[in-house]
């Protein structure tokens, strides 16, 4: 493959990222649902440090665990974000 057919691949799967991320962002929202009408907090620490833990476990390389963590960290806060925003608006 030459460069073009590259870049064309990483174009191809940058788009299945992106479809991927809002389904994932659909999911967080469905869940801040649930954690609202249960009471509970959107924030859950817990949570987080055992999803990271369990990428760790998956990861095979050749990015490495900690780059894994600073890209799931951001995707999380992301998630974080939209869920509170979304309580937000129904507050309206």
């Amino acid at each position: 493959m030459d460069l073009e057919d590259w870049r064309k691949k990483i174009d191809e799967i940058n788009g299945q990222l992106l479809e991927l991320l809002s389904e994932r962002a659909r999911c967080a929202l469905e869940v801040g649902k649930i954690k609202r009408a249960n009471g509970q907090p959107i924030y859950v620490p817990e949570r987080e440090t055992a999803v990271l833990r369990q990428l760790e476990s998956l990861n095979e390389g050749p990015l490495s665990n900690e780059a894994v963590q600073r890209i799931f960290r951001q995707i999380i806060d992301e998630a974080r974000r939209l869920e509170q925003e979304h309580v937000g608006e129904e507050a309206e």
